[in-house]
């Protein structure tokens, strides 16, 4: 028995129609930008002494930045809803965890509608102190607004997020009038750098080994909220035996001060570094809870 072209030519056009429909969209490789011409940082890619080491389960870390960049994701299309998001890896300001609290977060993020972008910054110490990170987030924001037409993005719509170092990273831009961050999200994050309170590491690598009283003050970023300081999503464990929860205690009071929109969820166990759904415990499933959290405010389907 012949099949008629007619036939044929139906058949070809459903099957088509339905790889159209069922194809990926939004599992496009994502897009690493330059933040900074080699004239600007004054290097060159020859001088480039990046170094990565493999750790396995999602624990690749970078160090040795001196060429900052942002690696977007292009939000799935189905769920687009024009929000963003720069998202800073932790890591003591002396590297970066760069997959579970960059590149996975991000890839997540791309699933819920929202473009995120891992932000690769300089840090170590040395030549890469205060405000050399900042500056690179400063870049990184600055860059989602200046694509928001090729990206679908709203500019008012643009949030940072950040673990760890990141997050104290991420507060630092949360707090920053001159940057305009529109929310913000602290994952286990180092705020304060007052003794007692902070992660000796991220304070030595950002600020040297004798920041003055007023270097101090000014980078506990808990002491420079505003009331015009953005939306602020917080998680942390009490058991965290590396970042004291007193540092998103401490933001979470600036902001109940200054009237502030905050949300803040505490875990008694989960430890430092537990990343997103990396197992079963109930802090490992926060990003639940961050999810909910930007449906509430309209920046997320």
């Amino acid at each position: 028995m012949k099949t008629s072209p007619s036939i044929v030519t139906a058949l070809l056009f459903l099957l088509v129609v339905s790889m159209i429909n069922f194809s990926p969209m939004h599992a496009a490789e994502p897009e690493t930008l330059s933040l900074w011409t080699d004239e600007e940082l004054g290097s060159t890619e020859a001088e480039n002494t990046e170094v990565r080491k493999d750790r396995g389960d999602q624990n690749a870390w970078v160090g040795n930045i001196n060429r900052p960049t942002l690696t977007v994701y292009q939000a799935d299309p189905e769920k687009r809803s024009g929000t963003a998001m720069v998202v800073c890896p932790g890591g003591g300001y002396g590297g970066l965890a760069i997959d579970k609290e960059g590149h996975v977060v991000a890839q997540w993020l791309a699933e819920q509608g929202v473009t995120a972008g891992v932000l690769k910054y300089r840090c170590g110490g040395g030549a890469n102190k205060h405000p050399i990170p900042m500056g690179d987030a400063r870049k990184a924001v600055q860059v989602m607004r200046e694509h928001a037409d090729e990206w679908n993005i709203k500019t008012d719509q643009v949030g940072i997020m950040g673990f760890s170092a990141g997050g104290h990273l991420a507060s630092t831009i949360a707090t920053d009038p001159e940057t305009g961050v529109n929310f913000a999200a602290l994952i286990y994050p180092v705020v304060s750098f007052r003794d007692g309170v902070t992660h000796g590491g991220s304070k030595k690598n950002l600020l040297g080994d004798s920041p003055s009283d007023e270097m101090v003050r000014l980078m506990s970023r808990d002491e420079q909220v505003t009331p015009e300081t953005c939306p602020t999503f917080l998680v942390h464990s009490g058991d965290d035996g590396a970042v004291p929860v007193q540092n998103s205690i401490r933001f979470y009071e600036a902001c109940l001060k200054h009237n502030v929109q905050a949300e803040m969820h505490l875990f008694p166990t989960g430890g430092h570094g537990c990343g997103m759904f990396r197992g079963d415990r109930p802090v490992d499933h926060w990003p639940n809870q961050f999810k909910a959290w930007l449906q509430s405010n309209g920046w997320c389907e």
